[in-house]
């Protein structure tokens, strides 16, 4: 196959508008089709709004295509988490080393960055309020229904489906025999409400932080916007004792805030007010397999493996998905019935394997983060990581800082250094002697064994 082929991007997101300029540089001629409105000639972006964490393996992709200097300029980076005790204290944790930071950037604004850079390139058409209402998965032609209530048929030699967590490609392949899917739905539901500037226009908070308030079974979270207002998340269980169904009426929402986010409502505006109007939005994880069809169709980002945010690593995990994409392009030289497969064989066993990092980091940001003794396990894999890199990359700065490492392997050692840090806060009164030298010869031993020379 040649690059003179033709593609249908289901889904103009961040993650399919990357993926149409990627195409196209290879001389493929894209059509890139959206449900919605273009959000860049209406005055509200309509789809979601939840901040997003970008991080090095979303940019080392979004290098790939160059240009990206306007979407840095419009994100903010944040080098640690600034986590707030309920009794007002108030503790740092470094996210990396150095300058490592995770950026906050806005899910509309670099949508609309990455769109402008696709209708730049001569091989890409756009077309908005395009709604996919069939696919013919032989042959990878697709039909839309438009605003005006017409229909369109598309042709195409390919297709990629990159139309999010509620993917319409996906939905239609459930006809397919033997396709697999799960959705599992998290106890957790989430509502945003937001942190105003100051009147001069200056952040409220620490501007370079992710802002924690761990609660155990629920968490506010608050990300810097560059305007100086920061957007943040509730996430609370939908049911039980202290959950969106249980906070129904204005006292018992007030005691709650009170109670828990006391130094919050300092900052935060109206948040009774916000609770009140707004519906929960669920949150849940999807597996499917297999993520092609025939050669003819692919799915790509939360399309395929949809995720929970607790990791920040959704849209970087679909941005890795085009770069991989990208690679196997040129090294299968552009044959589509060896590019199918490769993809599919690498990426899948990466997005099983962030789906449960990111499952599983909520329990560390919404009561570990917290916790004394997480902190010192912390801290004791951070000095051992800096005296010792060949032997510990601690699994935040793997999945986070380490693009050349895969999540599924992340995932793997990730797992064996908790068995062995489990060892270690075993040591007696370890409150005390973490500095000691022998503390750290143990961890060495326990790491050449366990783990090999580990990066």
């Amino acid at each position: 196959m040649t690059a003179s082929a033709s593609f249908t991007i289901a889904g103009g997101g961040p993650v399919g508008s990357l993926l149409a300029v990627l195409l196209a540089r290879h001389g493929y001629r894209v059509g890139l089709y959206e449900s919605r409105p273009d959000s860049r000639k209406t005055s509200i972006y309509q789809g979601k709004s939840i901040n997003i964490a970008l991080s090095d393996r979303g940019w080392r992709s979004l290098q790939k295509i160059g240009g990206i200097d306007a979407v840095k300029d419009e994100a903010t980076p944040m080098y640690r988490r600034s986590i707030h005790g309920q009794n007002g204290e108030l503790m740092q944790q470094p996210y990396g080393k150095g300058d490592e930071a995770i950026w906050s950037v806005s899910r509309g604004g670099i949508n609309e960055q990455l769109l402008n850079i696709a209708e730049r390139e001569a091989n890409v058409s756009t077309h908005f309020g395009h709604k996919l209402v069939d696919v013919d998965f032989e042959t990878a032609t697709t039909q839309f229904s438009t605003e005006g209530g017409g229909s369109v048929e598309v042709r195409a030699d390919f297709l990629f489906g990159a139309d999010g967590a509620h993917s319409k490609v996906r939905r239609l392949a459930h006809r397919i025999p033997r396709f697999s899917y799960s959705q599992t739905y998290m106890p957790q539901c989430y509502i945003e409400l937001s942190i105003p500037r100051n009147t001069d226009g200056s952040h409220r908070l620490d501007k370079n932080a992710l802002h924690i308030w761990p609660r155990k079974d629920f968490m506010l979270i608050a990300l810097p916007n560059p305007d100086g207002s920061f957007t943040c998340t509730l996430f609370m269980n939908y049911s039980g004792d202290i959950s969106f169904e249980s906070l129904q009426d204005r006292p018992a929402v007030e005691n709650f805030f009170s109670e828990y986010f006391s130094d919050a409502l300092d900052y935060l505006e109206s948040p009774v007010d916000e609770f009140l109007k707004k519906t929960a939005a669920s949150l849940f994880l999807v597996h499917v397999y297999p993520w092609t069809f025939n050669n003819k169709v692919g799915l790509i980002g939360d399309a395929a493996h949809a995720i929970v945010p607790f990791y920040g690593q959704g849209m970087n995990a679909g941005f890795e998905d085009c770069a991989e994409l990208n690679d196997l392009i040129v090294a299968l030289d552009h044959d589509w019935q060896r590019i199918f497969p490769a993809y599919q064989e690498r990426r899948k066993p990466n997005g099983d394997a962030i789906a449960e990092l990111s499952k599983r980091n909520f329990v560390e940001m919404s009561d570990l983060s917290g916790d004394e003794r997480f902190q010192l396990r912390k801290k004791i894999e951070a000095k051992f990581h800096a005296e010792h890199p060949e032997l510990w990359t601690p699994l935040y700065s793997m999945v986070t800082f380490s693009p050349d490492i895969p999540y599924a392997e992340a995932l793997r050692t990730g797992d064996v250094q908790k068995e062995i840090m489990d060892e270690i806060m075993q040591i007696p009164d370890i409150e005390n002697v973490w500095t000691e030298e022998f503390v750290y010869d143990e961890l060495s031993r326990l790491s050449t064994a366990k783990l090999g020379v580990n990066r």
